[in-house]
Order: C-alpha cells, then structure tokens, then sequence
C-alpha cells in the first residue's frame, strides 16, 4: 500500500465515519452482484441475453466506482497491505464468456484518450474477468472485517485498473447492443413483433 495512495492532505480515515462504513457495505453488495452476474451469464450461456445483461452489470459497477472516484482519498490504517488470500479462480468464467462473446469479443479502443490518439486491441471477456479480479480482492479485504482496507483498495484499483477497464467493456458491449438493435432488417423485426403480438392473443 506504499505506492498509490493520492495526497495526504485530502485524505480521510474510514473507520471512524458511519457513513464511510455504509458505503463500503454498498460498495460490497455491488461487487457480490457483479460477481453473481457473470457467473450466472456463463453458467446460462444464453447468447441472446448476454449483451442486455451485461450491460446492466457494467453500468452499476461503474457506478459504484465513479462514488469511489469522487469522494477523498481512503487512507489505509496499516502501511502495508495485509494479505487477504488466495485470488478467486475465475478461469471458467473467463472461458464461458469468451465463448458466448465469440466473434465479436475483440474490439478496437483508444488506450489514453490524454495522452495519445493511439489505437489499441482488447476483448470484453477478459476486461470483464479483470475487473471481477480487482473487485474480488477487495471483497476478501472486506469479509475479514478490514472495510478500511477494502474502500482503500476498491478506490485506489478503480482509478488504476477496473474503472477504465469497466468502461471500455461497457462502450463496447453498447456499441455491440445497438448494432444489434438498429442494424436489424426492417422486415425480420417485423415478422417478430407480428409473431410477439399473435403469441399475446
């Protein structure tokens, strides 16, 4: 925990404030959601549901973590890190959902709108899976009673890692959305909605 946490000055301890406690008690419930949601996607693997779903679990990752961005920086109470663990296996769900995003996984982005226009390559199973690695490790943090280590890492990773990965995966799972939606032949999405409007009646 040497290296990254921003300016002291801003800074704040966690452990004092009740609202700081609720918010990691928050924070924890989205990342259970997050998890529970792309093991359940994989374990499903429904491929029309995939997109819609996954869409809704970035967004509300994201929005958990622009509260972590916002707020002043946590402080951790010790120095170092403590170890919280071994890391959450998640190698089965990095294959399930490259299978279900088959085809259309890989996607183009700029690496640092900031810094330079260049172009690079990633996949949305494995930003996705990446993600779920920062906010697990957190997760341990905070089921061993640590909240103050738990918000510090979940803060610290957001601005570092997960929150940038988060939001290219979720630009290009809605890129992946509306192509679907506003791509399709006028005369399929029609025929469907006929067949949707006789199954009604």
């Amino acid at each position: 925990m040497d290296s990254s946490t921003p300016a002291d000055d801003e800074a704040t301890s966690v452990a004092p404030d009740p609202e700081l406690q609720a918010l990691a008690h928050d924070t924890a419930s989205e990342v259970r959601t997050y998890l529970e949601t792309l093991q359940s996607v994989t374990r499903a693997g429904a491929t029309e549901t995939v997109l819609p779903v996954l869409l809704l679990a970035l967004s509300q990752i994201q929005a958990a973590g622009a509260r972590l961005g916002a707020m002043v920086d946590v402080v951790p109470l010790e120095r170092y890190e403590p170890d919280p663990g071994p890391d959450l296996d998640l190698d089965v769900v990095r294959e399930g959902l490259a299978e279900l995003l088959r085809g259309v996984d890989d996607y183009a982005e700029v690496a640092d709108p900031v810094v330079s226009p260049a172009v690079g390559r990633s996949d949305i199973s494995s930003d996705l899976v990446s993600v779920a690695a920062d906010l697990a490790h957190g997760l341990r943090h905070y089921a061993s009673g640590a909240l103050t280590e738990a918000l510090w890492w979940w803060q610290f990773s957001y601005l570092s890692s997960w929150g940038e990965r988060s939001a290219a995966a979720l630009r290009a799972v809605l890129a992946l959305l509306a192509h679907v939606r506003l791509d399709a032949d006028e005369e399929a999405v029609m025929e469907a909605e006929m067949a949707a409007l006789h199954a009604e009646s």
